[in-house]
């Protein structure tokens, strides 16, 4: 009796396509549209994921100043930056931090839910992220992403 041999076709620099995908932020809850977006960049919504490849889309956030916050988090939640020297730690809360800039709250919660590597950094530059309406992406033709 012969044996079946299956083996799995892993994606590739050549087999991968990249989309690009445009995703409102108004009314959307900051760590729930980071969680779906996140997926998106890493690729986890193709077929043909591997996680050694980069096989994520491009995305496209608008209206990153129209976000929200469940709860008490946008005056309890803060934001911690170290520099690195004594004395060097500043907080800030999430409610500031979105008045001050928008875009930073966004990147900021979808890199933290990214690989920490080299393919990480990559997927993370592959996120553009506009407090307005207003992107230049245009030639892209970036299609709407359903939640």
């Amino acid at each position: 009796m012969s044996h079946l041999h299956f083996t799995t076709k892993h994606a590739n620099a050549a087999t991968v396509t990249h989309n690009w995908w445009i995703v409102d932020g108004t009314n959307q809850t900051v760590g729930r549209i980071s969680a779906r977006i996140a997926a998106v960049l890493r690729g986890k919504n193709k077929t043909y994921f591997s996680p050694h490849v980069d096989c994520g889309d491009y995305v496209i956030i608008i209206n990153a100043d129209k976000v929200v916050f469940t709860g008490n988090k946008l005056e309890d939640k803060t934001y911690i930056n170290f520099s690195g020297y004594p004395g060097g730690k500043k907080e800030e809360a999430a409610g500031d931090l979105l008045k001050r800039r928008p875009e930073a709250l966004l990147e900021r919660t979808i890199k933290g839910m990214l690989p920490k590597n080299k393919l990480g950094r990559k997927m993370i530059g592959k996120l553009f992220v506009y407090a307005g309406d207003k992107h230049p992406h245009t030639a892209q033709q970036p299609k709407e992403f359903k939640f």
